[in-house]
């Protein structure tokens, strides 16, 4: 009994401190520890007053509103030599500011943390208990979806972003995951332009992209998903990608025509806010750097010249701060020189021009796939691929971010195979010159009348030999009364050989009309006679016995 009423109070405490905690958080009042850039100014939150903090923060927000990708904002400030801070806590740094690399998950962290929006939350994250395999009880803590936090101030402080900026920048990171299906993904290097926007008109799945050819040289859309779920023996469509590219492109440059201008305008602010942006901070560097030049400078002013072990340490940083500022201002020089822009009046008139000429724009070599995939995603928001009622007919349902949809008819080109395919009629046509001309007489009056074959070549023997036999088209008859070498052979029971003999023998009259054409083999009554006698009488025929026919 004691054993279970002390657990009893030992709940009913609990739940008071826990009362307690929510009470002052609903009050906005409840400290926790802050992320970087904010800082506590009698029990207020207020942000950092250290301008490079602010400034790491803010190209942070900046980088990720333009390159819309947390990965991308990492490798910019690896590319800009920029440096990101951490405060540590505990130990002889406890509260102090750590400079060092940015990484992805930071970033991640900064974008999903309501703080840097002005709001005050409570209750992101939740404990939970679990038991485990081995019947210990573990208590994890979990990521609670965003209607479930218990408190929420809004404008509670200053924050470095607006509380929609900070939802757009939540469906952004949703929108670039890769593990599902139902996402288009983010804009990415590869030279299909609609990569995360297709849509299965049979599953409703989103096409992926597959590089096929040799060494990948051929991309196709592809739905799989039923087959690889067993539910089809076969993909649900296979399309290439070029076709579908071209015709989303052409139909692109038409429709953003009262767009144009607002495209220019919004290309100059951010290149300018950018370039601004980061020379800012590389400026706010320097001023730290000069700094610590300055403090090394005092401390060593400062010391008893007797005491040399402390007069050496003191000489010895402020050598350092002054080399680190020469660094510094070396690469600031560099980055100035390589890498800052300056707009100038000129290139402002160029970049508004780019608004009446945006085919050229989009056409250019310069521009990155990624870019006319994001200025594709600016106006499109997918679009459904159906399979026409006809073979390699597709209809392209666009459904344009405004709401407003549109139906695009495509026509495919045919497989290699079906264009080199000869057609019925120049079969047919062909079958009709083979009755009274042959091969030469035939490549001549296709010669004379311009055409050519299947893949743009002059027709030569060869060509039309294969033209007949895959149709099994035969050669000119013979004139009336003569027989065939086949016929011959038939009628009289011995090999092909044997009646050739009989030709070069002179033992059977046999013309025809050019070198390497049947020979027209003309039959007597007395040649067939002989004939007959040759075939009985030789010892060397074991044919059956001639036909008397």
């Amino acid at each position: 009994m004691k054993g279970t009423f002390a657990q009893a109070e030992l709940h009913i405490i609990r739940a008071r401190l826990h009362g307690g905690k929510l009470n002052k958080a609903h009050k906005g009042e409840l400290h926790f520890a802050l992320p970087v850039g904010f800082v506590f100014d009698d029990d207020k939150i207020a942000l950092d007053p250290d301008q490079e903090v602010q400034g790491a923060v803010r190209t942070v927000f900046e980088l990720f509103e333009r390159e819309s990708s947390a990965y991308a904002v990492v490798r910019r400030f690896q590319e800009l030599g920029l440096r990101f801070p951490r405060r540590s806590y505990g130990g002889a740094w406890d509260g102090k500011l750590l400079w060092g690399r940015l990484t992805h998950s930071r970033v991640l962290g900064i974008l999903a943390n309501p703080s840097y929006a002005g709001t005050y939350v409570f209750g992101r994250y939740q404990a939970c208990k679990q038991i485990g395999p081995t019947g210990e009880i573990r208590t994890q803590s979990r990521l609670m979806p965003q209607h479930e936090w218990r408190v929420v101030i809004p404008g509670h402080h200053s924050g470095y972003i607006t509380w929609d900026q900070f939802l757009t920048n939540r469906q952004r990171l949703a929108g670039n995951r890769t593990n599902c299906e139902v996402l288009a993904g983010p804009a990415r290097e590869g030279l299909c332009l609609l990569q995360g926007l297709l849509l299965c008109g049979i599953c409703g799945r989103r096409l992926g992209v597959r590089y096929t050819g040799n060494g990948g040289i051929y991309p196709i859309y592809q739905c799989n998903w039923r087959h690889r779920e067993a539910l089809s023996r076969q993909a649900c469509m296979n399309v290439p990608s070029k076709p579908l590219d071209d015709a989303i492109a052409e139909r692109l440059v038409t429709a953003v025509t009262p767009l144009t201008i607002e495209l220019a305008l919004e290309a100059l602010t951010s290149l300018e806010e950018r370039d601004k942006a980061i020379a800012a901070q590389w400026r706010r560097r320097i001023e730290r750097a000069r700094y610590d030049v300055d403090l090394a400078e005092r401390r060593y002013e400062a010391v008893d010249p007797a005491n040399r072990l402390i007069a050496s340490t003191l000489e010895k940083r402020w050598n350092d701060a002054m080399q680190r500022l020469l660094e510094l201002e070396a690469e600031l020089a560099n980055f100035e020189r390589q890498t800052l822009r300056t707009i100038t009046a000129e290139q402002k008139r160029q970049i508004l021009q780019l608004a009446r000429d945006f085919p050229r724009l989009w056409t250019a070599s310069t521009t990155a796939a990624r870019d006319r995939k994001r200025m594709l995603r600016l106006l499109i928001q997918d679009i459904t691929v159906v399979k026409g009622p006809e073979p390699k007919r597709l209809r392209l349902h666009i459904r344009w971010q405004g709401g407003t949809t549109e139906t695009v008819e495509l026509h495919l080109a045919p497989n290699r195979a079906e264009a080199v395919r000869y057609h019925d009629a120049f079969v047919a046509r062909i079958r009709a010159l083979a009755v009274i001309h042959d091969d030469d007489e035939i490549i001549a009056l296709l010669n004379r009348d311009g055409l050519t074959s299947s893949t743009g070549k002059p027709f030569t023997v060869s060509m039309i030999r294969w033209i007949r036999h895959k149709h099994r088209i035969p050669g000119p008859s013979l004139p009336a009364g003569t027989f065939s070498v086949s016929q011959v052979r038939k009628r009289y029971g011995v090999s092909m050989w044997v009646v050739y003999y009989w030709i070069d023998r002179g033992l059977i009259t046999a013309q025809r009309r050019k070198p390497g054409l049947p020979y027209a083999i003309m039959l007597t009554d007395a040649a067939d006679h002989r004939l007959r006698n040759w075939v009985a009488s030789s010892p060397r025929l074991t044919s059956p016995s001639p036909n008397s026919n």
